[in-house]
C-alpha cells in the first residue's frame, strides 16, 4: 500500500482544492489522481515560501528530509513526503494527507496518557531533526490511534535551535528502544536520500545530535524557559 501511494504521489496529476488555513507559507490541499486511483496530499511549493533570515530557501526539502529521517529510524512519525519537480506552482514537497481528529493535539494527547510512547518518540525525533517549530497542533491523531508529526520545514539547521512544546518528559530516561534506534542510525550512517537533501554541515550536525542523545540518555530540559514556539498550538 505504501508503494502504491508513493507511486501515486510521484506520478499523479495534482489539482488544487484550496489553501490550508493558518499557514504562513503557501500550503495547499490537492487531489492526486493517476490511472483511476486518487488520494489527497498537502502541497508546499517553493514559490509559496516566505523568506526567513535564519533559514535558507527551500524549506520544502526539509519537509522531505524529516520524512526520510523518520523512515531511517523506523519510527514512521512523518506522513509519506516526496519531492515533486513539477506542480501547479512549480517544484515543492507533497505529503500524504492525514485524516485526523483536529480537536486533538499534543496537549490533549499527553493528558490522556494513552500516547506516551509515540509522543516520546516524537520528542527524540525533534531533537535529532533540530525542530524549531513543534507546535501542539503539529501532532495529529488519525483514526487508528497513530500520532503523526507534520509541518517539519523548520528543521535540520546546523545550529541548535530546538523549539517545541514537548517538555513534559524532561529529565526522564529515554527508553532503550529509542536509544537502540539512534545507535543504529550512527552505526549505519545517514541514508542516500537524506544526504542529498542536507548540506555537509547539516549532515554532521544530525550525527552530532545523535551522539549527544546517546551520551545523555535523558529527555531534554528547557532551563531557559524560552524554547517554546509561538503560538504554542
Amino acid at each position: 500500500m505504501h508503494a502504491e501511494t508513493s507511486e501515486l504521489l510521484h506520478r499523479g496529476d495534482l489539482n488544487i482544492r484550496g489553501r490550508m488555513p493558518w499557514s504562513s507559507n503557501g500550503t495547499f490541499l490537492v487531489d492526486v489522481c493517476l490511472d483511476g486511483e486518487a488520494t489527497q496530499a498537502v502541497y508546499k511549493p517553493h514559490r509559496g515560501e516566505r523568506p526567513l533570515w535564519d533559514f535558507p530557501g527551500g524549506l520544502y526539502k526539509r519537509e522531505v528530509a524529516a520524512y526520510e529521517l523518520s523512515a531511517l529510524l523506523g519510527w514512521d512519525l512523518v506522513p509519506l513526503t516526496i519531492l515533486r519537480a513539477e506542480g501547479p506552482m512549480g517544484e515543492g514537497s507533497l505529503q500524504q494527507f492525514v485524516p485526523a481528529d483536529f480537536e486533538q493535539h499534543y496537549f490533549t494527547l499527553y493528558e490522556t496518557g494513552a500516547y506516551t510512547d509515540q509522543l516520546q518518540a516524537m520528542c527524540v525525533f525533534d531533537l535529532l531533526a533540530n525542530n524549531t517549530d513543534r507546535k501542539s497542533g503539529h501532532c495529529l491523531l488519525d483514526g487508528h490511534g497513530r500520532v503523526w508529526g507534520i509541518d517539519n520545514g523548520l528543521t535540520f539547521h546546523q545550529e541548535f535551535k530546538l523549539r517545541t512544546v514537548i517538555w513534559e518528559f524532561g529529565g526522564a530516561p529515554i527508553p532503550d528502544r529509542l536509544l537502540d534506534d539512534v545507535a543504529q542510525l550512527l552505526e549505519d550512517g545517514l541514508s542516500p536520500p537524506l544526504i542529498a537533501l542536507l548540506d555537509p554541515f547539516e549532515r554532521d550536525a544530525v550525527l552530532t545530535r545523535a551522539r549527544a542523545v546517546l551520551a545523555d540518555g535523558q529527555f531534554p530540559v528547557d532551563h531557559s524557559g524560552h524554547r517554546y514556539p509561538w503560538p504554542p498550538v
